[in-house]
Formats: structure tokens, C-alpha cells, sequence
């Protein structure tokens, strides 16, 4: 029942950019792309490999949460029709923030954000915002995105203040630091 979202704004929603760069999911496409940056499977066991190693990564998530475990299982099931081989890890959400994401010690995560009225994502995107406990875990670093967020922060004018956001959704959804799903 979610509504599928390409930036961290809510669709329907004023501070929305439904104008940002979408990826549509096209299994050929990405075997296509992957074969040429060298990942093929050389052994026939289903997973691509290159340089001796597998494409392979673990997802975290914390427990208790159905709908995340849920869309990881999901994403699993996705990435192995292009051959990468994707582990799911279920931890309690005590440990999942002081062991693995305050400490940065993850290759890839689920998890979701709930914002506020006001659209200013100072403390989840700026690249000052990346030491232990503050919310840009994945240090995002991009000073464009920066100033944008400043400049979107500072501004009081509604109609400038979208024009800031808008860019700012474009240069996240290109860039991938997060993909966002619904």
C-alpha cells in the first residue's frame, strides 16, 4: 500500500521534487551494465564475481520491524536474478545503533525516516554532520547539497525555499547515496 518515492520527501507532498532523475528496475539492463564493468560468473554457481571475489553484501536491519525485513527479503530476491548475492541480518535495535550504525560498521542498511513539517535536512545530508550518533551515518559528503541546505534553512520564502529543495532532491536521487523505495 506505500507509494513509491525516489527522494526523502513524502510524494504528494508541497517540498516534493517529482521531477528527479528515476531509475526504473529493468533486471537485462543491469546484468547488461554490470557485465561491463567486468562482473561476470566465471564458476556458473549463479553469482558474479570479479577479480577472484563475489558480489556479495550483507543488509542490516533492526528487529521488530516486519516491513523492513520484509522489503530486504524482497531486494534479496531482486539482486540474485542479476546474480549478486545479498544476506540479510536481523539485529536488536540497541545493539544495530552502538555496534553497527553509530560505528559505521555496515555495507549496506533498511532503514526509514520520519520527517518533520518543516523540510530542512541539515543534520541527515551535511557533510559536517557525520561523527558518531549524528544522523548522516552513511557520510554523505557533497558541497553543493551543503550550501543548498543552508541556503533552504535560512530562507524564509516558501517558494525559494522549494527552489533549494528541488535541487537539492535532484543531486540526491543522481548521486544514490540512498535509494529510497516508498
Amino acid at each position: 500500500l506505500g507509494s513509491v518515492t525516489y527522494t526523502p520527501y513524502k510524494p504528494d507532498t508541497f517540498w516534493n521534487n517529482p521531477n528527479v532523475k528515476k531509475f526504473s528496475y529493468d533486471p537485462e539492463k543491469a546484468k547488461k551494465m554490470l557485465a561491463e564493468a567486468g562482473w561476470i560468473d566465471t564458476d556458473g554457481d549463479g553469482i558474479l564475481d570479479k577479480d577472484g571475489k563475489p558480489f556479495e553484501f550483507t543488509i542490516i536491519t533492526n528487529q521488530g520491524n516486519d516491513l523492513r525485513k520484509n522489503a530486504a527479503t524482497i531486494i534479496q530476491r531482486d539482486l540474485k536474478e542479476v546474480g549478486i548475492k545479498v544476506n540479510i541480518r536481523v539485529i536488536e535495535w540497541a545493539a544495530f545503533l552502538k555496534n553497527f550504525i553509530n560505528k559505521r560498521n555496515f555495507e549496506a542498511c533498511l532503514l526509514g525516516w520520519g520527517i518533520g513539517i518543516d523540510p530542512n535536512q541539515i543534520d541527515i545530508w551535511n557533510s559536517k554532520k557525520t561523527g558518531e550518533r549524528e544522523l548522516n551515518f552513511i557520510n554523505y559528503k557533497n558541497p553543493e547539497v551543503d550550501k543548498l541546505l543552508e541556503l533552504g534553512a535560512s530562507t524564509y520564502d516558501r517558494e525559494e525555499r522549494k527552489k533549494y529543495y528541488d535541487r537539492f532532491q535532484e543531486i540526491i536521487a543522481e548521486d544514490q547515496p540512498y535509494t529510497f523505495l516508498f
